[in-house]
């Protein structure tokens, strides 16, 4: 999906979600299976979450809102 020409300029934002839960994937691991270090034409970052607490959520979209206004 990322290499549509239409999306070639969007910003990414990941929520590695389950955070909260023992054995959850940090967000380093989650965002080398996802390869998200093989993109380069874009701005990207990988949040560690959790849906049912809020946890991150505010951080994610603070860092789209502060990409996208650069």
């Amino acid at each position: 999906m990322l290499g549509e020409e239409e999306l070639k300029n969007v910003h990414l934002l990941v929520f590695a979600n389950k955070q909260d839960m023992p054995g959850s994937l940090p967000e380093a691991e989650v965002s080398t299976a996802l390869g998200l270090h093989t993109l380069k034409d874009r701005p990207w970052h990988i949040q560690k979450s959790s849906a049912l607490s809020g946890d991150g959520l505010r951080e994610g979209l603070e860092w789209l809102s502060t990409s996208m206004g650069k």
